[in-house]
């Protein structure tokens, strides 16, 4: 028996419209034994309309997306379309000949296909702009998070820490090792493989160091441990791990087979352990396949996992195909969650009344490339417009994106929303945010940002310059008002935009 619900009326709305259009295609741009196809097939096109619906609603296609898993709406889809096409097949093979199956298989596949792909970007959207909690503990109060007395190593114990480094890293690791830290301490916990139930069994704050000699590589749920390390070590604790970065294993991977065939061996490779694993629509296909281990983790990635997760990078040291990171532990993890990076994500900004909002964009950067801000910064500062210098961030494709303005197209989700204006300055990060003056703070937060800022009337190249020009605009808004203001700067920011060149990046 069907239990009866309320149907999400948006829902059923765009189902509505969707195989409206789908009897629209298949019966005006298909060829059909017909020539009049919308007088012959109209009664059935409306049969067709009311089992479809009947089905969605008993299959409970029609409850709010919201509430629904991915996998088990499709599922739900497929079987609607199943039962439906089916059922009229029967019909017409046995029953009523003079209509045509190819027909029938069209208008079948084009439900399906469409009402895939909008279910498809729909998920998209949401995972972007969603986190799934990390299976642990909440993070407890730190109190005197400060390192316990320990025994030190006995000469037994030194020798058998050696060789185990030895024999799995090597001996340069156990070099890099030595020299920053003391091993034999007994406050400092060298492991190569434990799963993150023992991590969280682990006192807190007995070891001052966590040696991790295992590639993140090879570790399936490496914000949980990260998370978990940084509840243990006390206060400035250390935490090494080491990784093979996606420019690494490309090298490796090229200078291994012959031209060509090193070139599809690398581009399977990529497709299959570092992008399979970063959609949504093939991550558990992935996992389930491989355990997780052997992703591809670029450079900006494993750094960006550390800073989100309370950690500051002291040292890197590329050691054979390996490069080790020697971090520090500074602060508790910014978020309890692992994200779900897909093409479309959202960033933290700060709106009208400093009221932060989320900014849709395009993914143009590896990911969590958001949490190092601070550590570009401070190791390349700013080149001219604004940007930083040598941004290691960016991918390649995310600069063909930003040259061409595809990645804030998204930004019209804000516009709509009424969170953003169509000209007004850029909608900052708290990071670029303290890098203006106080009084240009004040000023930016009494207006709503824009899509258009006036740094494309002006083309200011230095921060100084950007904040001249942005001081400017906002003054002008004060003076004669917002409207007459933005009309102002769009021709402006148009003229340079079409005639000038100038872009996003």
């Amino acid at each position: 028996m069907i239990k009866l619900y309320k149907p999400a009326h948006f829902a059923l709305l765009i189902d509505i419209l969707l195989l409206l259009l789908s009897f629209y295609v298949v019966l005006d741009w298909f060829p059909l034994t017909t020539a009049t196809p919308f007088d012959k097939y109209s009664l059935p096109s409306l049969y067709y309309f009311l089992t479809w619906l009947l089905c969605s609603y008993a299959l409970k296609r029609y409850k709010p997306l919201k509430r629904q898993n991915y996998f088990v709406t499709i599922q739900k889809l497929f079987y609607t379309t199943l039962f439906v096409f089916l059922l009229y097949w029967v019909l017409i093979h046995f029953f009523y000949k003079p209509y045509s199956g190819f027909v029938l298989l069209t208008l079948s596949t084009g439900a399906f296909v469409v009402n895939y792909i909008l279910l498809s970007l729909y998920y998209a959207y949401r995972f972007a702009v969603e986190y799934n909690d990390i299976d642990i503990k909440p993070y407890e109060k730190r109190i005197n998070a400060i390192v316990k007395p320990a025994v030190r190593l006995d000469d037994e114990s030194c020798n058998h820490l050696v060789s185990t480094i030895i024999a799995h890293s090597g001996g340069d690791v156990l070099d890099f090792l030595k020299e920053q830290l003391d091993l034999f301490s007994g406050n400092t916990l060298v492991y190569s493989k434990t799963a993150p139930e023992n991590l969280e069994m682990m006192p807190n704050y007995q070891y001052s160091a966590v040696v991790q000699l295992e590639r993140l590589n090879f570790m399936r749920n490496v914000n949980k441990r990260l998370y978990i390390i940084n509840e243990k070590l006390p206060d400035n604790g250390v935490f090494v791990c080491c990784f093979e970065s996606k420019s690494t294993r490309k090298k490796r991977i090229l200078h291994k087979y012959p031209f060509i065939v090193n070139h599809i061996v690398y581009s399977f490779d990529y497709l299959f352990k570092r992008v399979m694993p970063k959609i949504f629509l093939t991550r558990g296909l992935y996992y389930l396949i491989t355990g997780g281990r052997n992703r591809i983790f670029s450079k900006t990635e494993v750094l960006g996992r550390l800073y989100c997760f309370g950690f500051k990078v002291i040292r890197e040291k590329k050691i054979g195909k390996l490069t080790y990171i020697f971090a520090q532990r500074i602060k508790e993890p910014e978020i309890g969650q692992t994200k779900i990076y897909g093409p479309l994500i959202r960033l933290h900004r700060y709106g009208k009344n400093g009221k932060p909002f989320e900014v849709y964009k395009m993914r143009t950067m590896h990911p969590y490339s958001e949490y190092l801000q601070a550590y570009i910064y401070e190791r390349n500062s700013l080149k001219a417009g604004g940007k930083f210098n040598k941004d290691i961030r960016v991918t390649n494709v995310g600069s063909m994106l930003r040259k061409y303005w595809l990645d804030e197209l998204p930004m019209v989700l804000n516009l709509l929303k009424g969170e953003m204006k169509l000209v007004g300055v850029r909608p900052l990060s708290a990071h670029y945010f303290s890098l203006y003056s106080k009084e240009l703070q004040e000023k930016r937060i009494k207006y709503k940002p824009g899509l258009l800022p006036p740094f494309y009337a002006d083309m200011p190249r230095t921060l100084d310059e950007i904040q001249e020009s942005e001081m400017k605009y906002l003054t002008m808004c004060d003076e004669n008002g917002v409207f007459i203001t933005d009309i102002r700067y769009l021709f402006g920011i148009l003229k340079n935009i079409l005639f000038k060149r100038a872009r996003s990046a």
